[in-house]
């Protein structure tokens, strides 16, 4: 192995707390000279403030070995004009769309894009979005994720949105982040390392395990944040590794700690 993806949300931390083991973990796999990057659906922070807050809980990150999945809209989105349903604010990792609104100006957008789920998505806002994706705009979600956890539990998040609008407008969302298969080669191609060279670890066996597989890349499927083993049961395929935790991860890769 020459790098490793990791999810952040579930993995290193639960509500940006970091999990037992999970420091020391990410610190040893550094020592080691693997290429890391942090792989991460999180719509509501930009980069440079979940660099921030991670080095606060004591990883050694910066916000170059983030991306996010707003960071890959950008790039795929260029030029466009966007009606953003997001709950926070990424708007400088969105550099280079043109967000508009159409309630405010008039502008008519191109694409309806969809981030993370919060209390935005009331149903004004919704309705909006199923107008304008009547009117020929485009559905691209920044990730379908159906729930993530808090410390408060399991939360719903954006991906049962998406399949509202999907139905209601019989149209088909892109998905920029995590599982798309351009977010996986966007962030080897950053390392410099082939699929078989990479491994990535999750709490998601569709979006972050299965996904990263079917790429080639080893996967790694942790018991912590979102996982569940009915969701295990019911997936398509399954992990090549599956760990208590992320603190697990050096002792799979022969690390020492």
């Amino acid at each position: 192995m020459r790098a490793v993806l990791i999810d952040i949300d579930g993995v290193l931390t639960v509500s940006w707390r970091p999990l037992p083991g999970a420091v020391e973990a990410l610190r040893a796999i550094r020592a080691a000279g693997l290429g890391i990057a942090l792989v991460t659906n999180t719509t509501s922070r930009t980069r440079a403030s979940i660099a921030r807050t991670l080095a606060d809980a004591g990883f050694a990150v910066r916000a170059e070995d983030i991306l996010t999945a707003p960071a890959a809209t950008a790039a795929h989105l260029a030029g466009a004009r966007c009606a953003l349903l997001n709950s926070g604010d990424v708007r400088v990792d969105l550099e280079g769309i043109t967000l508009v609104d159409e309630e405010a100006d008039g502008a008519v957008p191109d694409v309806v894009l969809v981030g993370g789920a919060g209390p935005e998505f009331g149903y004004a806002a919704l309705n909006r979005a199923f107008g304008q994706l009547q009117r020929g705009a485009r559905l691209v979600a920044m990730h379908r994720n159906l729930y993530w956890r808090t410390d408060a539990g399991l939360q719903l998040d954006a991906g049962a949105f998406v399949a509202g609008l999907e139905a209601a407008a019989g149209t088909e969302a892109e998905v920029t982040g995590k599982p798309s298969r351009a977010f996986f080669e966007a962030a080897l191609g950053r390392l410099g390392a082939g699929p078989d060279e990479a491994l990535m670890i999750g709490d998601d066996i569709e979006s972050d395990v299965l996904a990263a597989q079917r790429l080639g890349i080893t996967g790694v499927l942790v018991r912590t944040g979102k996982f569940l083993p009915e969701a295990v049961e019911r997936a398509d395929g399954s992990p090549d590794h599956v760990l208590d935790s992320f603190a697990d991860l050096p002792g799979l890769l022969g690390l020492a700690q």
